[in-house]
């Protein structure tokens, strides 16, 4: 009786938390080729031509962001429609692939390129991970689920944060980050694709051409005419413009103001943001979990409160006249960023079917990053036109405080909780 026990007991560990612990490691090699970019700038500038201002190497940070966005409903309907394990080894097989091939990069034209490519490789992988983990964990776990993932996320970052350490080596360099990054990803898919499992009720539906699955067209109709999704993507792009600035900008910032090297401006603000991130969402994660399980609201309470925190943190960052000063801003806004972060996935659970998640996820990827595409892009005009940082993280303060309004109307159903069911 005690063995049965036992392995039943490991056969719900097993398909409830399986999942995750394989894709942490595909969200760490996601984001960690994303943010070696920024943080071995000043070495690639160095050895690639044409790139001479700050607005065009906004263009290149650009690249992605839009190709990503644009290509983002696209791979969450695919991921909606055919099995979410598939589309999730593909992704990380071509976007490696890229990766891989970036270090060959030798002109702003071809950084262009790989960036725009590694964001239509990488467009299917968020949206059908997070729909994954969401199809396996029923309510009352899915925040802490999603927070574990969100981990692998930030320790990508912070990995890709040090990587101006090895652009700086003359044995290594910027060029062996990018090839052995991309290699480390090409082998892990293999084992990926052969242990990750979608979810039961996704595999019936895969089975069945005529089961609920929505038309491309139907799924938008659906999407667009929930009210308390729109609201969701308002709230979900708005925090997002200054956390794309910070990210991508932050290494040329902390340099700019405090006389750091490079490995030292790209180490201390990742390590500032992502080790306070991955706080905020293991916690945040924990916490919406059981308040949501008292009130449906108690979701979107945490991510309101994580926004929140964004106003102290763009007032440190905009006048901070000491590296101290700064890093404690950041690891405020870091905070703020886990509590935010690990519950849009399940507030998107709350308020759409199963059968539509990873296509909405994908809409609000579209909306958010194209917007943090233009962020970056404007950021470095501003610059050029000699704005202050002052000036810009007010702005990025108005924008948080209206987020936080914004979420604290959203209003799940009662009902929101059979969405959870049927996963």
């Amino acid at each position: 009786m005690r063995n049965a026990t036992s392995l039943a007991k490991s056969s719900a560990l097993s398909g409830l938390w399986l999942p995750v612990w394989l894709l942490i490691p595909v969200a760490l090699l996601n984001y960690l080729d994303r943010q070696m970019l920024a943080t071995m700038r000043e070495s690639m500038l160095r050895d690639i031509p044409g790139i001479n201002t700050q607005e065009q190497w906004g263009q290149v940070l650009a690249a992605f962001k839009w190709t990503y966005a644009l290509l983002s409903p696209f791979g969450g309907y695919i991921a909606d429609r055919f099995s979410r394990r598939w589309v999730i080894g593909l992704s990380l097989l071509g976007w490696s692939a890229v990766t891989w091939a970036t270090a060959g990069a030798s002109s702003m034209n071809d950084l262009l390129w790989t960036r725009a490519v590694m964001g239509l490789t990488e467009a299917c992988y968020i949206p059908a991970a997070l729909a994954l983990i969401a199809d396996h964990h029923p309510l009352v776990s899915r925040g802490r689920a999603i927070g574990l993932h969100q981990a692998g996320i930030y320790l990508g970052q912070i990995l890709g944060g040090f990587a101006g350490y090895a652009a700086d080596e003359p044995a290594l360099g910027w060029r062996w980050a990018f090839s052995t990054c991309g290699m480390v990803g090409v082998v892990y898919a293999l084992p990926l694709l052969a242990l990750l499992r979608d979810a039961p009720h996704q595999d019936a539906s895969a089975a069945a051409p005529n089961s609920s699955k929505a038309s491309p067209a139907a799924a938008m109709r659906e999407l667009f005419s929930n009210a308390q999704f729109l609201l969701l993507v308002a709230c979900f792009t708005l925090p997002a413009i200054a956390g794309w600035v910070i990210r991508d900008w932050g290494p040329k910032i902390l340099r700019d103001g405090f006389a750091l090297s490079q490995g030292q401006a790209g180490a201390t603000l990742v390590l500032s943001v992502q080790l306070a991130s991955l706080v905020g969402a293991l916690g945040g994660g924990l916490l919406a979990d059981r308040w949501v399980q008292r009130n449906p609201r108690g979701r979107t309470r945490v991510s309101a409160l994580g926004m929140l925190l964004f106003l102290p943190a763009m007032a440190g960052l905009g006048g901070a006249g000491h590296v101290g000063i700064a890093v404690a801003a950041l690891i405020v806004f870091g905070l703020g960023w886990g509590l935010f972060d690990c519950n849009n996935m399940p507030i998107l659970a709350q308020l759409t079917r199963p059968e539509v998640r990873a296509t909405g996820y994908g809409l609000m990827n579209l909306v958010s990053i194209s917007a943090g595409g233009l962020a970056d892009w404007g950021y470095g005009l501003l610059r050029d036109r000699a704005v202050s940082n002052a000036a810009i993280f007010s702005g990025f303060a108005a924008i948080a405080a209206l987020s936080a309004l914004l979420m604290l109307r959203i209003r799940p159903p009662q009902g929101g909780q059979n969405h959870a069911s049927r996963s």
